[in-house]
């Protein structure tokens, strides 16, 4: 089936002409994603009910209220970090942020204690009852019961993997059994994966190790066979690299540990790492969105390298984390001269940018943001929360007290602006064709995905710039016709609102507005039906007329439809597809 829409110009400085083609497609979606690291665990664990299952409901909830608007983001990933035990060893983890450490499910004799982590469990718990689609759990380190300086990080700065040699099988049946136990229970285990960001020493400040090629190959091994044996359905999503370069280029820094990553593990030739051939392996390459997007050309360049290294092994690109680390980007990309200059919706906005071009160049399949929650320490604003924390007590906006003592959650720009992908764009819809001039990333931006079964369709745009910008779309295009539209905005006064001014039954003549410095996102219902609605009974019927999915007749006679645009259209009582 083809499917178009198009949108008619009005004013060339004001309103775009765009079409939306599903018989051009690229990549399918997975999800999109958060991660609950690390002060979900606290927040489950220490704030009110109101409090925490506000905050899983603006994180997980697919619902409405009674005027429309969306009630939460939908995430169809929760990203769920496996604990190494530090939370255990307290003062003496080498971790001395309290918030960043964090409890294991396994004990020292080997026996698992499953009411560990249980501000963690409590955010699965609502994750599966709103309908989350998958669950990802990632381990930073093994159990500090194998781990070589018996912490859950590399205070040593050892140049491999802070794992037990004899211990790789024991930490993979860590991965399995953990897996198992919560797959049992009715959690959608979709994913493991035993290596995070592995280039970095990680010799303090919260959990990690870091891991050879060569290493995270034998772990990789040991965790296929684990969860064969155990009887586990979960792929293994692997390498988890800290930035895109890592992935498809050999680099210099941390003596080129873990680089130049696609083709290490996807080449069959490289026999000592290729990890192709496991059973549970998923054909699809995972790393985050950092250290590249100080720049408009890195953003853009980065992000098809990327995309081109895993094309050539087929591969799917899922970016598993991002948060605004590193300096603020150049005023190139359009935003402020400084993280003390930008504003909140800044932050936001340029999230919605960056998801767009890892959408756009470099097909990503899956984007996870990295903390759902945190608190806003040392003038971060938003970088780096979807939700953000005040901890009883807390005084004013740079302070951060302890969230033992409970507190307040407070939807962030950044949570609205992921939503107006991740609430409409459902795992398994697809990217399709949008032409006509938004693909200013300084400006008015936009993607389309179709549903699987066509009968949704999505388009999001970024309005980068100052200016409004408006769009308009035909109820009738190519043989689908438009049953319905609605249209959800956020920007400084919205959060992913329903516009109620655009009425539901769609009208050709409404001119929709993209508000400045805002994400806004159409969802349509399509008509998929066969057949015309009427023949209009005034005209003359002729012999082989030709005739739109409206019963006009467009066409005396079948024989000239040299003249008539491509699209379906009725001969004889029979569809007639043109193509030319």
């Amino acid at each position: 089936m083809l499917f178009a829409l198009s949108f008619l110009p009005v004013k060339a400085q004001s309103t775009y002409s765009v079409t939306l083609d599903n018989s051009i497609t690229y990549q399918t979606i997975i999800d999109f994603g958060a991660s609950d690291c690390w002060t979900s665990d606290f927040v489950g664990k220490y704030f009110t009910n109101t409090q925490k299952s506000q905050a899983a409901q603006w994180l997980f909830s697919q619902n409405t209220d009674s005027n429309g608007n969306p009630e939460g983001i939908g995430l169809s990933c929760w990203r769920i970090n496996l604990g190494a035990g530090s939370a255990e060893q307290g003062n003496n983890s080498n971790i001395s942020d309290e918030t960043r450490r964090a409890e294991c499910y396994l004990m020292a004799d080997g026996t698992y204690n499953w009411n560990k982590a249980a501000g963690q469990q409590y955010f699965m718990q609502q994750a599966k009852e709103y309908g989350v689609d998958h669950f990802l759990l990632f381990s930073n380190s093994a159990p500090v019961h194998f781990t070589k300086n018996g912490l859950a990080n590399n205070k040593n700065n050892a140049p491999g993997a802070n794992l037990k040699t004899d211990c790789y099988d024991d930490f993979a049946n860590f991965i399995a059994s953990t897996a198992k136990h919560f797959s049992e229970i009715g959690y959608p285990i979709t994913y493991v994966d035993p290596v995070n960001e592995p280039a970095f020493n990680w010799t303090d400040g919260q959990e990690g190790s870091p891991w050879t090629n060569e290493e995270i190959a034998q772990i990789l091994r040991e965790v296929d066979k684990a969860l064969s044996a155990q009887g586990v359905n979960a792929g293994i999503v692997m390498p988890e690299a800290s930035a895109w370069d890592r992935l498809y280029q050999p680099c210099s820094d941390y003596n080129g540990r873990a680089s130049n990553q696609i083709e290490t593990f996807w080449n069959p030739a490289n026999t000592n790492t290729y990890i192709g051939d496991l059973k549970h392996i998923t054909k699809a390459v995972a790393g985050h969105d950092y250290w590249s997007f100080g720049s408009n050309n890195t953003l853009i360049n980065t992000r098809k390298q990327v995309a081109a290294a895993a094309d050539k092994y087929g591969l799917q690109v899922m970016q598993t984390e991002w948060s605004m680390l590193d300096r603020e980007p150049d005023t190139d990309t359009g935003f402020a001269s400084s993280y003390d200059e930008a504003t909140e919706m800044d932050i936001a906005l340029f999230m919605g940018k960056l998801i767009h071009i890892g959408l756009t160049e470099g097909n990503f399949s899956s984007w996870s943001y990295w903390t759902a929650m945190s608190q806003s320490m040392w003038g971060q604003k938003n970088r780096f929360h979807l939700i953000r924390l005040n901890a009883t007590g807390d005084n004013g906006y740079e302070s951060y007290g302890d969230l033992k003592k409970g507190g307040m959650v407070t939807a962030s720009p950044n949570l609205w602006v992921l939503g107006n992908y991740s609430r409409f764009i459902r795992p398994g819809y697809t990217r399709i064709a949008m032409s006509g001039g938004v693909d200013n990333i300084n400006g008015l931006m936009g993607t389309a995905y179709i549903s699987p079964d066509k009968t949704k369709a999505v388009a999001v745009f970024v309005n980068n710039g100052t200016v409004a910008k408006g769009v308009r779309f035909t109820p009738d295009a190519l043989g689908v016709r438009l049953k319905s539209i609605r249209k959800y905005v956020t920007d400084t006064a919205h959060s992913l609102t329903r516009d109620a001014t655009l009425a539901e039954s769609f009208s050709p003549e409404t001119r929709n507005v993209i508000p400045p410095r805002s994400v806004v996102t159409f969802d349509f219902d399509l008509d998929t039906t066969d057949g015309i609605n009427e023949i209009v009974s005034e005209q003359k019927v002729f012999p082989s007329a030709v005739y739109n999915l409206n019963g006009t007749c467009v066409c005396t006679s079948a024989d000239n439809m040299d003249c008539l645009p491509r699209g379906i259209y009725i001969v004889n009582g029979k569809k007639i597809i043109k193509q030319k």
